[in-house]
């Protein structure tokens, strides 16, 4: 399969590429040079910016294109204006769920939800740039939306948060109740799954998003402790308190959001049976973990995270208003 990777060298787009390569196909990278330019060399890259110059993809064709890097209507429009919609097979856009208009308290919801308005944020740009391939690309388009993207070589630091917190041991604040339900999708099953939709041209709006059960708060806290082998312990505290204490949902303690928020409170319910039907494969919780764990254990210098996520010692203070 000719195929034309828009990134490619970042998060999930080193996944795709390593996907790709265990496939039997040899992509093609397109992108501005800036991260990593060097991470796959015996790989054709084509240098340019979606945000202008685009001129390199002119006069190529592909049998798919798996776009990592769109993020607007004009870096899709800047694309299939270079390559022109007869050069692409196939299209295999990488949105988010974050394109649904709203996420009411304790509703699930699937790929119906309605999307969000106007042109202003991740969101709605997301929902646009689906919008405007649809119109361009009609039965050539696979739209993913997955929900938070983790595992190994995550710039972020949110999902990465919590193994590394566990292994450090000793008392953890533990956000919210321990039955409420979290979900994420790791990078390495999202990106062969993105590899698959692209040879086999599979088209559709999906919801990549995991487990295929539900997963709770607690679990995910008892798995890092197992693959940590840690002797941490939960301190939980309520939504109220967590607020309270102003504490950052979804940044300051990673994957925590108040269940009763109006506007995200169901933000984790995001029902995934149409992407499993249509071949994704998720891999068990500690698989995630441990490969996280490492990956996090091995980089030097020990590397944060771009989201500020709760520090050691305003923990230790909370901890201590807890006891």
């Amino acid at each position: 399969m000719k195929l034309l990777v828009l990134g490619g060298t970042a998060f999930l787009g080193r996944h795709v590429v390593e996907a790709a390569l265990a496939a039997g196909h040899a992509p093609t990278l397109f992108n501005r040079g800036r991260r990593a330019p060097g991470l796959f060399p015996a790989l054709r890259t084509l240098v340019g910016d979606r945000n202008g110059d685009a001129a390199a993809l002119r006069g190529q064709r592909f049998d798919a294109v798996i776009d990592l890097s769109g993020y607007t209507p004009r870096h899709v429009a800047t694309v299939l204006d270079a390559l022109g919609t007869d050069a692409i097979g196939h299209y295999v856009f990488v949105s988010s769920i974050s394109v649904c208009r709203a996420f009411p308290p304790g509703c699930a919801y699937d790929e119906a939800a309605p999307v969000a308005d106007g042109h202003e944020g991740y969101g709605p740009l997301k929902a646009r740039s689906e919008e405007a391939l649809a119109a361009a690309l009609p039965g050539r388009l696979s739209c993913v939306r997955p929900g938070l993207i983790v595992g190994p070589h995550d710039p972020t630091g949110r999902f990465t948060y919590w193994p590394r917190r566990v292994a450090r041991g000793g008392a953890v604040l533990a956000p919210g109740r321990p039955g409420r339900p979290v979900q994420w999708i790791d990078a390495r099953d999202l990106a062969a799954w993105c590899v698959q939709l692209a040879e086999r041209r599979q088209g559709g709006v999906f919801h990549a998003v995991g487990p295929r059960e539900v997963l709770t708060m607690l679990e995910l806290l008892e798995t890092c402790r197992d693959v940590a082998n840690s002797d941490a312990r939960w301190v939980w505290r309520s939504d109220a308190e967590l607020r309270a204490d102003g504490v950052a949902p979804w940044t300051g303690l990673p994957l925590w959001l108040p269940e009763d928020d109006a506007d995200f409170g169901g933000m984790l319910l995001a029902r995934c049976e149409r992407a499993l039907q249509a071949g994704l494969r998720l891999r068990p919780l500690a698989d995630t973990v441990r490969a996280t764990l490492d990956w996090d254990r091995a980089r030097d210098p020990p590397v944060v995270g771009e989201v500020e996520t709760l520090s050691a010692g305003r923990e230790a203070e909370l901890l201590a208003d807890a006891a």
